[in-house]
């Protein structure tokens, strides 16, 4: 918006509210604290009275307030009772309120530096925000500088934000006489009659559902705008390309420090520059989003995929393997197919058909998909033979390999593929089973980090989606039995609504990565809903037939992706047992060339991961080649180590060497690269 926008609509209800203001008298208010503690009121009274009421320096320091669950303005005011917070800055939804603020802030500075741009949308991504914007003339790299300096000038004006409702079809008449086709566009979606909501800040105004800050002066400067890129409007390719800016958002000038040094360690990390150094994979044009894996690269996945089996083994689970391509009737069934179907690769089954266009049984044509999950395949094992309560539980794992069509935009490196293998499995057992397996799985996902060097877990319960399968009486049971299952473990966590699958609720693992990024991987999903669906049933021990639970659960998820986590966690430089390259035996003279390959055969009669390097090159110029490839131990053999039997150990990072008889190089190296649930203290 331009801040020279002329008059308002004549029918426009302003509903700037003073702060500090109550109304008329009413029935006793009685506002509940997170602690449990209660304050009455007798009459209506806005969030920062409320705050004010408790004390001076928490209405100083809120921003919002948070109201039977809903973030509002400070300005709001309650007439009834509820559950009420004070959001500070500090909290998740304040820096969530920061950022949503600063793309206003953002879009009002843009439109006072480069009159005649149309502002679109802008909402709140994970640690920022973006604004579209509609201009002829592209942004240059230069401009976020001179945006930003903008940007801190409107917050040292401190203006005034305050809430409108306009007249919806005064509101698009207005916006159109601006030249803001965007925003009357956004606006003409909404449904004829309902009011409009108009966020004014100072001179300038945004259409906004809320909440905002009580003013510009309140976001502070702890902001940085990042990047550019272009983007459809509305995301849809057929529509006008847009000019998007990227911004980051914190609540101090410490959290945006550490935020900026974060980014820059993990582009250091990125998985996909390191794996280039280390010959791992490569990803082409002409396979999207699937994985050329190198040998080094695979020889990671192996030993992923081993120590894996071998964990589950121990765990009592049966590994089994399902088809890729299965008829559409098991996706119809089960859901996916009107949830997923856009995401799955469809295929027709090319059955003889007297209809030229395609293969049709019954009428219709006949379809296949390529398996995105692996949910109905297991089904389909389990519902082979009569099942008892006695074969209960049932683990049946598989490293599954499916397929989802991801955007091409989206596809990012082992991040977000087209073709992932998972680590999955499901439990079907009786409901007295669902807390023994969740304890049990809790235990083992846990261990499975550890060994991976993840230590930081955060534990989230997923409850019902709006868009979901069964019955809410069944969503209640289902809840209820994770939640205390989790519960009985001990663990902490959170809830986080609206999260779970679309038939069931599930526990999400957030994991911490060694800069402190959160990864989302492991999953523990309850589901009274899919055998149902799928008729699965067991005999009960009244003889009776009954429907198993079903405990969807993955611990790394995507191994794709998992190792792409690990490549960055460990900067490449993996423990010894997961490297793909475990030691290199280098010469310093070509004379040593015979005890080094026979040192090489010993290492790799003992199981290790060996490779020489003979080259008539000098052995500075060695080391720093096979350390830029992440090899953890370099073992280097000249005349007088060959004479001795000896090595000279270098280890990754280290300018140091260790000179050590062969023996005692080959017993340090065997016993460091056992993996760690095959070392005698885990075995044990």
């Amino acid at each position: 918006m331009m801040s020279n926008q002329g008059k308002l609509p004549r029918r426009m209800t302003k509903m700037k509210t003073n702060a500090t203001d109550c109304i008329e008298r009413i029935d006793m208010i009685k506002l509940t604290l997170p602690d449990g503690a209660v304050r009455e009121f007798d009459a209506a009274v806005s969030g920062l009275a409320f705050a004010e009421s408790i004390a001076k320096s928490l209405a100083k320091k809120a921003i919002a307030i948070k109201l039977d669950g809903e973030v509002k303005d400070l300005a709001t005011l309650i007439d009834k009772d509820g559950a009420i917070e004070v959001v500070t800055r500090e909290t998740d939804d304040g820096v969530d309120l920061l950022r949503h603020d600063c793309a206003h802030v953002m879009a009002e500075a843009v439109q006072e530096l480069f009159p005649g741009t149309q502002v679109t949308i802008g909402p709140v991504i994970e640690n920022g925000f973006f604004y579209d914007f509609a201009r002829s003339e592209p942004f240059k790299a230069e401009d976020l500088e001179k945006i930003e300096a903008k940007m801190k000038e409107i917050v040292d004006r401190n203006e005034e934000i305050t809430r409108e409702v306009w007249d919806r079809d005064e509101a698009i008449a207005y916006f159109k006489k601006i030249g803001e086709a965007y925003k009357a566009e956004l606006i003409a979606a909404i449904p004829a009659g309902e009011p409009v909501s108009i966020y004014r800040q100072g001179e300038w105004l945004d259409l906004c559902r809320g909440p905002h800050l009580p003013s510009t002066g309140k976001l502070g400067k702890a902001f940085k705008l990042t990047k550019l890129a272009g983007a459809y409007w509305r995301g849809d390719s057929r529509n006008e390309m847009l000019q998007r800016i990227y911004g980051t958002c914190w609540a101090s000038e410490k959290d945006l420090e550490a935020y900026l040094t974060m980014v820059e360690e993990a582009e250091r990390r990125d998985h996909r520059k390191i794996a280039r150094e280390m010959d791992l994979f490569h990803l082409q044009e002409e396979a999207q989003g699937s994985v050329f894996w190198h040998p080094k690269g695979y020889r990671i996945w192996q030993a992923l995929e081993q120590y894996v089996r071998r964990r589950t083994d121990r765990a009592g689970y049966v590994e089994v393997k399902t088809p890729q391509l299965l008829d559409s009737k098991f996706w119809e069934q089960s859901g996916h197919w009107g949830k997923y179907r856009e995401n799955m690769f469809v295929v027709p089954d090319e059955i003889p058909s007297t209809d030229d266009d395609a293969p049709v049984i019954s009428g219709k044509a006949h379809l296949m998909a390529i398996k995105p999950m692996n949910c109905p395949a297991h089904i389909q094992i389990f519902n082979q033979g009569i099942k008892s309560y006695r074969d209960l539980p049932l683990r049946m794992a598989e490293f599954g390999c499916c397929h989802r069509n991801e955007p091409h935009g989206a596809l990012h490196g082992l991040m977000r593929v087209r073709q992932m293998t998972q680590d999955d499995a499901h439990i079907f057992c009786t409901e007295d089973q669902i807390q023994s397996e969740t304890e049990d799985f809790c235990a083992l996902l846990e261990t499975v980090y550890d060994d991976m060097g993840f230590t930081d877990v955060a534990i989230r319960l997923a409850t019902r989606p709006e868009m979901r399968a069964g019955s809410d009486e069944t969503w209640d049971k289902a809840e209820k039995a994770l939640g205390d299952a989790l519960r009985a473990t001990g663990r902490d966590f959170v809830v986080s609504p609206g999260d779970g699958a679309f038939y069931g609720p599930k526990l999400e693992f957030h994991l911490k990565d060694a800069i402190g990024r959160s990864w989302q991987l492991g999953t523990l999903q309850l589901d009274f809903v899919l055998p149902e669906r799928l008729d699965a049933s067991y005999i009960g021990e009244d003889s009776a037939k009954h429907r198993p639970v079903m405990l969807h659960r993955a611990i790394m998820g995507s191994l794709e992706r998992f190792i792409g986590i690990l490549i960055e966690h460990y900067e490449g430089r993996f423990p010894l047992w997961l490297a793909p390259v475990q030691a290199v035996v280098a010469t310093i003279t070509s004379e040593a060339d015979g005890y080094a390959e026979s040192v090489a055969e010993k290492l790799k009669a003992a199981g290790l991961r060996v490779e020489t390097d003979l080259r008539n090159e000098k052995i500075n110029y060695k080391v720093r080649e096979h350390s830029v490839g992440k090899v953890p131990v370099i073992l280097v053999a000249g005349r007088r180590e060959a004479e001795e039997g000896k090595v000279s150990v270098r280890r990754l990072g280290s300018q140091d060497q260790t000179v050590m008889t062969l023996e005692e190089a080959l017993l340090m190296l065997t016993k460091e690269a056992t993996p760690p649930d095959q070392r005698s203290s885990d075995a044990a």
